[in-house]
């Protein structure tokens, strides 16, 4: 059985990367349908063995690492390809395989017709293949190849319609901003390196208690500078909205159930070494609760279908990153887990109705489609009160840990910050649900006639989402903090801080949380469907209010006008400079040589006229090979000084030796 689950645990990342070279070197000899299943098949392949490696764990209750391949080695550095499978690897492989799965299923059907639709698959299997890489590395090696990878394929798909300059726009933002946040990762490698020796997590965790608070901070927040950029947390959090210039299973998959996650897992990766230092741990709480009320604002004026739902996974990241900060790293994964269902069903349920309306996303131009299209109303309405925090579906124990973590542990500032982004999601997110499918029809009349149902292939998986959905939370968390997932992780995250809680504080505290999220509906519901013209009668009362928050709070144009402008300028100097200056001075030096070999060549002329042949012979021969030797090029010179440093070393060695 052993060895079986290490086989197993080889093939995860192996048959999704076979997908890969298949496509990639005979795609254009397949067919669609021998493309897509492939794409598909190697994914819920990958599931199954995710399932066995599953069981195995459960069953014996002990992590496994297997070398892949010996890879690098010498001195006091040795990094293999080689996987850590404990409980938090698995719960991160059931989320990215199965969820993967159901996405590449749907995407069938949602990307049917497109061109370039095998290329769209491979890219989709090479995102698999990273970010398995990435969750289940055992060392910082690994992990920061998936890392990159799915920084890659994000761009990639990001930027699938190239010929579209906004998404070109796009796919360029998000691989820069994610290369700021990389930096940082980076510099956390070689601090860990340089203190320990190694790159292996468990050799590195068991030493980590001798790292001084200093050393510890400085690599904890190098490590959240990683996390801040590839998880889209203020202020690296402006490349994720604009993601939404990819196609529609992009943003299921990679921006909203699994990339951006990635920087969640991290930190809860490595909390041996955020433990050690509370300032670092007080960064991670504000940075993850500013960042949920802030982009939750955003949210509530929004009127693309796609960038509501983007600033809603903001936020919601928003909350796994306070979850962490105050030490709730279960309840972080556990809404890691179940944000991963209801919002990759969010995002293929819009997809649902973008397919409906022959390509439209914005909201204004929606409403009565409930009647239209039935099933991606339910599902979406189920995915909603997930969301928003309502029992007894997913998001209401997740979200509600993390709040009560926060109350029962004193951070009564953060509690009340997540009160407010709690009330707030509700509110959009209603909001959202009642401009699209109730209300009296918006669309063109073209549009609307053409309305109609998703196929099976792309309601199939929604169905399995709204199912988790409604019931992943009962069957992972209940009863709170003391759930099957809680007891499943504590090998590897321990109790969190966990201490007794009176039964009674926790019912206040889930009936309060209910109630914000009850309010938030209401509001939305008066608003947009009792009393519609209040909603337009707000946004003209606070109009400065809400222009700013319809324009993001400026922030994208603050960038500009600070960062992006400034460096172009200095860019175009630069440049000016290299070309004026640099290229000048080589030119110079190549024309001077020139003038000296030309007037050596009329000297020489002279002499000859005057009868000394062979001494102008001579200087003819010095002068044309003098012109050869300055010919402008840098290389050559630099190649002549390296000769005459030599000659030189020669010389003083000889002269050492006498």
């Amino acid at each position: 059985m052993s060895d079986l689950t290490d086989l197993l645990i080889k093939l995860i990342p192996i048959l999704p990367l076979l997908a890969v070279i298949s496509n990639g070197l005979l795609g254009s000899r397949y067919s669609h349908e021998m493309a897509h299943r492939l794409a598909w098949g190697s994914v819920g392949l990958s599931f199954l063995c995710v399932i066995g490696v599953f069981a195995d764990i459960l069953r014996t209750g002990t992590a496994r690492e297997v070398v892949a391949y010996q890879w690098i080695f010498g001195g006091d550095l040795t990094i293999n390809l080689a996987y850590l499978v404990d409980p938090l690897t698995c719960v991160m492989l059931l989320v990215v395989t199965g969820v993967g799965f159901l996405i590449h299923v749907y995407s069938v059907g949602y990307m049917h017709g497109e061109p370039g639709f095998t290329r769209f698959f491979i890219y989709m299997n090479l995102f698999m293949v990273s970010m398995l890489l990435l969750v289940m590395g055992n060392n910082y090696v690994v992990l920061f190849i998936g890392w990159e990878g799915v920084g890659l394929c994000s761009y990639l798909l990001i930027g699938y319609y190239y010929d579209k300059v906004s998404a070109a726009k796009a796919a360029t933002k998000a691989f820069v901003v994610n290369r700021i946040g990389d930096a940082g990762f980076l510099l956390a490698i070689f601090l860990i390196f340089v203190n320990f020796k190694t790159l292996d997590y468990t050799k590195v965790f068991a030493q980590a208690g001798q790292l001084s608070p200093d050393m510890a901070t400085a690599i904890a927040l190098c490590l959240l500078v990683g996390a801040v950029g590839k998880s889209a947390q203020l202020p690296l959090y402006t490349w994720l909205p604009d993601a939404m210039e990819g196609p529609t299973p992009v943003s299921a998959l990679i921006h909203a159930a699994t990339m951006v996650t990635a920087g969640v897992y991290m930190i809860v990766r490595n909390h041996v070494i955020f433990d050690l230092s509370p300032t670092a741990m007080e960064v991670v709480a504000f940075v993850g609760g500013g960042t949920a009320l802030f982009a939750a604002t955003i949210g509530l004026v929004q009127t693309d279908i796609k960038r509501v739902l983007a600033y809603s996974t903001v936020s919601q990241l928003g909350y796994m990153f306070l979850g962490c900060g105050i030490g709730a790293y279960t309840a972080a994964v556990f809404h890691l887990m179940t944000h991963a269902f209801f919002k990759a069903l969010l995002f293929l349920s819009a997809g649902s109705v973008i397919h409906a309306l022959s390509g439209e996303q914005d909201i204004r131009k929606m409403g009565g489609l409930s009647k239209k299209i039935p099933w991606t109303y339910r599902l979406f309405l189920i995915g909603t009160i997930a969301i928003a925090g309502i029992p007894p579906l997913a998001g209401f124990w997740s979200k509600d840990e993390i709040m009560a973590h926060a109350f029962t542990h004193d951070h009564f500032l953060l509690y009340g910050i997540a009160a407010i982004g709690a009330f707030l999601t509700s509110f959009y997110m209603f909001r959202l649900t009642y401009l699209t499918f109730y209300g009296e029809s918006r669309m063109d009349h073209h549009t609307e006639a053409h309305v109609h149902e998703s196929p099976l292939v792309m309601i199939g998986p929604l169905v399995a989402l709204g199912f988790l959905s409604l019931v992943g939370g009962l069957l992972l968390g209940f009863p709170p903090e003391h759930g099957w997932l809680h007891q499943f992780l504590a090998p590897v995250v321990g109790s969190g801080g966990q201490h007794e809680v009176s039964m009674g504080l926790v019912s206040a505290l889930m009936v309060v949380a209910t109630g914000i999220a009850v309010i938030g509906w209401g509001l939305a519901h008066y608003m947009y469907q009792v009393s519609t013209p209040t909603a337009d009668v707000w946004a003209e009362k606070f109009s400065g209010a809400y222009r700013t928050l319809l324009n993001k709070y400026y922030v994208d144009e603050l960038y500009d006008f600070i960062i992006v402008e400034p460096m172009k300028r200095l860019g175009e100097l630069l440049d000016w400079f290299d070309r004026t200056v640099i290229d000048g001075l080589v030119r110079g030096v190549g024309q001077l040589a020139d003038w000296g070999s030309a007037g050596s060549t009329w000297i020489e002329k002279y002499i000859v006229y005057a009868g000394l042949n062979v001494i102008g012979y001579g200087n003819h021969l010095a002068a044309r090979e003098g012109r050869k030797m300055q010919s402008g090029m840098v290389h050559h010179y630099v190649a002549l000084i390296v000769a005459g440093l030599f000659l030189l070393a020669l010389v003083v060695q000889f002269l050492v030796q006498m």
